[in-house]
């Protein structure tokens, strides 16, 4: 604590403000905060006029309004009164250029076409919805006619193996290597040999009764289980062979103890 005390004390201690400097900064926050105060004046003059704007479009028969561009924080005031108010709101167009903000009723929600053609920049009215539903016919056409080839491929006959034809006889041209014969053997058609590794599948299904299943696995358990007992009583036996000589021989060491002790009586 000492050492540190005394590193502080060495520091030279920051230059002290002159009073100009301090009503410079003091002046600086002031404006600052008149900039800040004055910001959120006008926007709360702007959300005014949103909901003014807005009030009026409930009770008129527009479909829609459109505000002119502005930036993202303009265009949020937008969507949080119309949302608020049961509209729909949506921005179309680039940033920092045109991108600006419509508001639609409910119940006059735009349509795909509209929103395709504001956002392609096409503006929206009665001559680019019927380009659009043109486009849309067409585009739909087109799709039908693509499926329908589709399903055309897909039902053209295959060519099977037995139509296609060799151009030439490969016995003719290797006959001067394998001979005519040999070529006959290599092109015989080879059969496979059902009786190495091959089972008919008739011969796999278990033709059983269920009860008679569930006879075979018991039968299948109770020999199991004779198995195991066959195999486990030898060594039970041994095991009483071992514990019978054993008895005797304790039985022996008594009676040879006995009769130490009754002829040490004796005596």
């Amino acid at each position: 604590m000492d050492l540190l005390n005394s590193i502080l004390n060495s520091m030279e201690k920051p230059p002290a403000a002159t009073e100009q400097q301090k009503k410079l900064i003091k002046k600086q926050k002031e404006l600052a905060e008149h900039i800040k105060n004055k910001q959120k004046e006008e926007l709360n003059r702007f959300r005014k006029y949103v909901e003014d704007r807005i009030g009026r479009f409930a009770k008129d028969d527009r479909p829609h309004i459109e505000f002119q561009p502005l930036d993202k924080v303009h265009r949020a005031i937008i969507h949080e009164v119309a949302e608020f108010g049961g509209f729909i709101a949506m921005s179309f167009g680039r940033e920092d250029i045109d991108r600006h903000s419509v508001v639609y009723k409910k119940e006059n929600a735009p349509s795909e076409d509209e929103i395709a053609a504001r956002r392609n920049g096409d503006g929206w009215n009665e001559e680019v919805a019927k380009e659009y539903a043109e486009r849309r016919k067409q585009q739909r056409e087109l799709e039908s006619e693509q499926k329908r080839l589709a399903r055309a491929s897909n039902q053209q006959p295959t060519t099977s193996e037995s139509d296609i034809k060799p151009t030439s006889n490969y016995k003719d041209k290797y006959a001067h290597l394998i001979g005519q014969e040999a070529a006959l053997e290599a092109a015989r058609k080879t059969e496979t040999n059902k009786s190495y590794g091959f089972v008919p599948s008739k011969n796999k299904k278990d033709m059983r009764s269920i009860e008679q299943t569930l006879a075979d696995i018991q039968a299948k358990k109770k020999r199991k289980l004779e198995q195991q007992q066959q195999i486990e009583k030898p060594d039970l036996e041994q095991a009483n062979v071992v514990e019978q000589q054993r008895n005797s021989l304790g039985a022996d060491e008594g009676t040879q103890a006995a009769v130490l002790i009754a002829n040490a009586e004796d005596q």
